[in-house]
């Protein structure tokens, strides 16, 4: 893939911010997150009131200014401490607030060079939003420093009777930072996370990878049908026993090639282990069937001098309103169905009860 081809998929990469969260629960490293969160904002709290304190510090409407972005402050961390995690929309208001607040506290600090030197505090919900949200958030949260940045920098040169070499160093300085460090780090960190989605053998989606992307579809504002196809090849023990793991691996490599090429518009190609493959799209019993059975006929069409094999598939289809539709349900009533159609002889598909 070009390096044009990796950005563009970074850039539309719908994060799934509930998966991520539940993983950091799952994994117990929420607790940890709440005390770095709660920790920056006891930070902002405390450079803030060391900023009233000072002699030189703030007076008349700009105090007031830094006295709120106190009392905000102290209020995030007993939110971060106490509240429940927030859903993506609150979150994003939250960070919102934050870039609000942090700016308008730097622009009216009377000393616009030491203004300057507090906007670095925008990294604080930068480096949130690099882990938690997307980089078209990111992005925007990137403009706003920019354009925070440059107001400072506009004052300053006016405080300083033109220094424009002052103002351009405090425009690249603050704009490394708080503009370029943060995407280039999540363009890493989406980097590195996609590698652990994706299975390296076929480059399919691996089972972590389908939970991150398949999780969306059971939101509460996302009806519709959805079915779910377990492809496992039949006999393909005999592959590796006849041909050797190579030989099995040219197949594997081969079947998920002729799944990716005809899978369903907007589905999901999966490797979930082994010799199985998991399809997820959205359709109804009969197309869902007719489907399945386009997709074993392509794998039994895979040519292949002589390790040419066949599928048995399960296919399950769950109604917006059905009690059963959550992906660990799909795949279990799929996985029987599977199992059904290998009892039949293999090579055919199964549509779960």
């Amino acid at each position: 893939m070009t390096a044009g081809g990796i950005v563009r998929d970074w850039w539309r990469d719908p994060l799934d911010y509930r998966w991520l969260v539940r993983t950091l629960e799952s994994r117990g490293a929420l607790p940890m997150n709440r005390i770095f969160i709660a920790t920056c904002g006891g930070a902002v709290a405390v450079i803030s009131a060391l900023t009233l304190l000072s002699a030189q510090g703030p007076v008349g409407m700009e105090r007031m200014v830094t006295g709120f972005n106190v009392v905000i402050a102290l209020l995030w961390v007993g939110y971060w401490m106490l509240a429940p995690w927030p859903g993506e929309r609150l979150s994003l208001a939250l960070l919102a607030g934050t870039d609000v607040l942090i700016a308008a506290g730097c622009v009216v600090e009377s000393n616009h060079l030491f203004g300057s030197a507090c906007s670095m505090l925008l990294v604080l919900p930068g480096g949130y939003l690099t882990v938690f949200h997307g980089p078209r958030v990111l992005a925007v949260h990137a403009v706003w420093c920019l354009l925070a940045v440059l107001t400072l920098s506009w004052l300053t040169v006016a405080d300083s009777n033109g220094d424009v070499a002052l103002a351009v160093s405090i425009v690249l300085t603050t704009a490394a930072v708080t503009v370029v460090l943060l995407p280039s780090l999540h363009f890493c960190y989406w980097v590195l996370r996609m590698d652990a989605l994706v299975d390296p053998l076929t480059t399919l989606l691996n089972r972590r990878g389908l939970d991150y992307y398949v999780s969306g579809w059971f939101g509460p504002n996302e009806p519709g049908t959805i079915c779910a196809m377990v492809v496992d090849l039949d006999r393909f023990k005999k592959v590796n026993d006849t041909y050797g793991h190579a030989a099995g691996d040219q197949v594997l490599v081969r079947v998920a090639a002729r799944l990716r090429a005809e899978r369903p518009p907007g589905s999901l190609v999966t490797r979930t282990g082994g010799e199985e493959f998991v399809v997820f799209a959205r359709l109804d019993r009969d197309a869902a069937v007719d489907e399945a059975d386009r997709l074993r006929r392509a794998i039994e069409a895979a040519e292949a001098a002589t390790t040419s094999v066949t599928a048995s598939i399960g296919v399950t289809v769950i109604e917006s309103h059905s009690s059963e539709r959550c992906l660990d349900a799909m795949l279990h009533s799929s996985d029987s169905a599977m199992y059904r159609a290998k009892q039949l002889g293999g090579n055919t598909v199964v549509l779960a009860d």
